[in-house]
């Protein structure tokens, strides 16, 4: 009878590392989404610096706020293209980062995972015999 019980609370163990790991993969997928957002984001205004480093330093260069097109200075416009080139790269860094640690904990729940599988397994093999 021991072993029933015990048996039972390492598939209810597994159940829960099960659900963990669920939920890790569902947060890695959610961090691919962002990043794929930011690397979108970064090849555009990337594009926006080339064409911005093409235009002669007296060119008219205008800004969408809202419904209306607002003249802006170029300078200011290569500026703000430029830190916002900064900022959604270091976001990509971090999400890098975020995602490192995301797998490394996903690959270590997949090892408790199999290590609590053959516990059952070896388990349920000393049952059958007995």
């Amino acid at each position: 009878m021991a072993s029933s019980s015990a048996l039972r609370e390492l598939q209810r163990e597994l159940e829960t590392k099960a659900n963990d790991l669920s939920k890790l993969q569902k947060d890695i997928a959610k961090n691919h989404q962002v990043r794929k957002k930011y690397t979108i984001q970064l090849g555009e205004n990337e594009l926006v610096l080339k064409e911005l480093d093409l235009l002669n330093e007296d060119a008219n260069v205008y800004k969408l706020i809202g419904p209306v097109l607002v003249k802006q200075d170029l300078a200011e416009a290569n500026a703000n293209v430029r830190k916002r080139i900064e900022y959604i790269s270091a976001e990509l860094k971090r999400l890098d980062g975020t995602l490192q640690d995301l797998e490394e904990k996903q690959n270590s729940k997949k090892d408790a995972m199999f290590k609590l599988q053959q516990r059952i397994q070896s388990l349920q093999a000393g049952k059958a015999k007995a």
